[in-house]
């Protein structure tokens, strides 16, 4: 039985945010204001800034123990990348952010690292195929097998049959897409927790998305960029299996819901972890006052508390 969901006005209020964060906020904004237009660059370009950090996210330290594994997949072989440590509690699969378009399975080693060092987890990040080279559905297919791989060889390969699945932006909408495919195409449920950050639910764009205009981090024009770059044969935003918001979320795992109150996919969260509580399923709502797009992987204040909690959620009995 899930527990009574809040949204408290005062997370939204103007004055909410802590200092830091809204000192951070309006660095970010500025910085925009003066970078090369992404869509201008093309995703070639932008992937290499991203590797030499020339982004708002933290993506260094690299982990020195993490381990290449590659498994079969609808297309050809699927990299994962491991992080574990000797004698995992539970395994993690790792869906990474990037508009479907940009992002690498080694780009959050430093969160997937604590988990690793602090939670005991065997962390597998995916690198499924990227648009626009390979539109829909070449991602959620990787995932999918990914996550089939996950359930079926998890715990002979690291003794543990706990099994968790997360992402953050894109890859928190690819975590519930894959989810629902393993248990409407499979008759699997096999993940006990789910960790959502930020994620992109209705690709036909929630009201916070279509209104953001102002760049921090992310706004609409670049939601919309990114789902053309994902959605290219006329796909309906409305089909379960692209906008996961219509779908029928009953029987999904408990899950931890994070977002910041200026991220333009705000109304997502709010409206997803409202229709999983609905369905029947354990939500948690972890709402950051002042912070913006995937703000754990920022550094601002609000970053460490909200990634904190959601270790929690992972490493407490619920999840």
């Amino acid at each position: 039985m899930s527990r009574a969901l809040t949204i408290d006005p005062a997370w939204f209020a103007p004055d909410a945010a802590p200092e830091g964060t809204r000192e951070h906020a309006r660095t970010l904004i500025a910085q925009a204001r003066e970078a090369p237009d992404t869509w201008a660059l093309g995703p070639t370009a932008v992937r290499e800034r991203r590797r030499q950090g020339l982004t708002a996210f933290v993506i260094d330290p690299k982990s020195a123990r993490a381990q290449a594994l590659t498994i079969e997949g609808p297309a050809g072989p699927i990299p994962l990348r491991v992080i574990a440590p000797e004698r995992p509690t539970a395994v993690y699969l790792h869906i990474h952010s990037g508009g479907w378009t940009l992002g690498s399975n080694d780009q959050d080693d430093p969160r997937l690292e604590r988990l690793a060092t602090e939670l005991g987890f065997a962390c597998i990040s995916v690198e499924y195929r990227l648009a626009p080279e390979h539109p829909y559905p070449a991602g959620p297919d990787d995932c999918e097998a990914a996550a089939l791989w996950v359930a079926r060889e998890g715990a002979r390969r690291f003794g543990v049959d706990r099994l968790l699945i997360g992402g953050e932006s894109a890859g928190a909408h690819l975590a519930v897409v894959t989810l629902l495919r393993l248990r409407d195409r499979h008759g699997l449920t096999p993940f006990a927790a789910a960790n959502l950050t930020a994620g992109s639910y209705d690709l036909g764009l929630t009201p916070s998305a279509r209104r953001a205009k102002e760049k921090f981090v992310l706004n609409g024009r670049d939601i919309r960029m990114f789902v053309a770059n994902y959605l290219q044969n006329g796909e309906d935003p409305r089909d379960p299996d692209i906008s996961p918001l219509y779908a029928d979320l009953a029987g999904l795992p408990p899950a931890i819901f994070t977002v910041g109150t200026r991220d333009p996919l705000v109304d997502d969260t709010l409206f997803m972890a409202a229709r999983w509580a609905a369905a029947g399923d354990e939500a948690e709502l972890s709402v950051w006052p002042g912070s913006g797009h995937v703000h754990t992987s920022l550094p601002e204040p609000n970053a460490a508390p909200a990634f904190e909690r959601v270790m929690r959620f992972l490493s407490s009995g619920s999840g």
